[in-house]
């Protein structure tokens, strides 16, 4: 990838951290745009071109599949035509101001800098003073949804770090708290920049992104090589990316979950089989962690709420065994 440099005016125009309370309004309307999206997602379902699971007798963990959600009727999670249009405006203001210059000053910003001192379970605990719970559309708290993913892994037999994954997955989400913008930089589909979009939804609507207009970035293979493998390319920044990079740095997660975290809202690539052109022989391997890990995501939604309390201790002994300590403080 050639070096950019960063701008200093897209530096200074970034918003500074939030008030409490703009925080949670910011927080409820991120949760709300969240839900959609993943409704969409839903109801969009598997594409004719999507990969699909490899048999390995060896990692039984991928290719059993989800048995969670075998009795449940994926038609409750289908209000498709409620999510439309808001979900349209959200990604025609995701597409249009996530470009590399945004890409490059937001690693900056929030990769490079200290924001907080936490353990996780206090990580989780802040997420879930995020919404307001006064909010009559939001049903579900974030806790709730940490714990509904990682205990539909267990139920399954999935392996402790996969459960542990599960429980951390959206902890990227602290952004609102740290001064994102809440929404399109931080939920949503993600999709390479640099380069011209593939399998987006919505693709018009990057007609006012001005790396569609700039001849590095707007071919085939933009700024990158091909082949060059997605550990080298820039995905579109939010909650994923930033708390892949978090894992990477505090935690001794295996790389399948590394692979969970950065890639699960890649739909381009994991649904729609798009960025072929990009991908090394090693992002197979990448693409089967997460088959193995969305239908968690996407369809825990409806199990009953959990008890963060009961089962904080066993998460802990998980915490423990690949954070370095329940108690340790990670630097978000």
């Amino acid at each position: 990838m050639a070096p950019i440099a960063v701008d200093p005016v897209m530096m200074a125009t970034m918003p500074a951290a939030k008030t409490l309370t703009s925080v949670t309004t910011k927080g409820t309307a991120m949760d709300a745009i969240s839900d959609m999206v993943d409704e969409v997602n839903v109801y969009r379902g598997t594409h004719p071109c999507a990969p699909q699971p490899c048999s390995e007798d060896d990692q039984a963990w991928r290719t059993e599949g989800s048995q969670f959600d075998s009795e449940k009727d994926k038609d409750d999670f289908r209000r498709y035509e409620d999510a439309l249009d808001h979900v349209k405006a959200f990604y025609k203001t995701q597409h249009e101001k996530q470009t590399v210059a945004f890409n490059i000053a937001a690693r900056e910003r929030f990769l490079h800098n200290h924001h907080a001192s936490m353990t996780v379970w206090e990580a989780i605990e802040k997420l879930d003073t995020l919404v307001d719970e006064s909010d009559p559309d939001t049903s579900l708290s974030q806790i709730q949804h940490l714990l509904q993913t990682a205990e539909a892994m267990r139920r399954d037999g999935k392996p402790d770090w996969m459960q542990l994954t599960g429980l951390i997955h959206d902890l990227g989400k602290l952004l609102c708290f740290f001064g994102a913008d809440g929404q399109w930089d931080v939920v949503g589909d993600t999709f390479v920049v640099g380069c011209a979009p593939q399998g987006t939804v919505y693709p018009h609507t990057f007609e006012n992104n001005p790396d569609l207009h700039d001849e590095r970035y707007n071919t085939k293979y933009g700024m990158y090589q091909p082949n060059c493998g997605l550990g080298n390319v820039m995905l579109s920044f939010g909650h994923d990316e930033y708390l892949y990079e978090i894992a990477k740095r505090e935690s001794t997660l295996p790389q399948a979950a590394l692979d969970m975290i950065r890639y699960h809202s890649f739909y381009p690539w994991h649904r729609e089989g798009a960025y072929q052109h990009l991908c090394a022989p090693q992002d197979q391997e990448a693409l089967q962690n997460v088959l193995a890990f969305n239908p968690y995501d996407l369809y825990s939604k409806s199990d009953s709420p959990p008890d963060p309390v009961a089962l904080r201790p066993y998460y802990e002994t998980l915490i423990e065994k690949y954070f370095g300590g329940k108690d340790r403080k990670i630097q978000w």
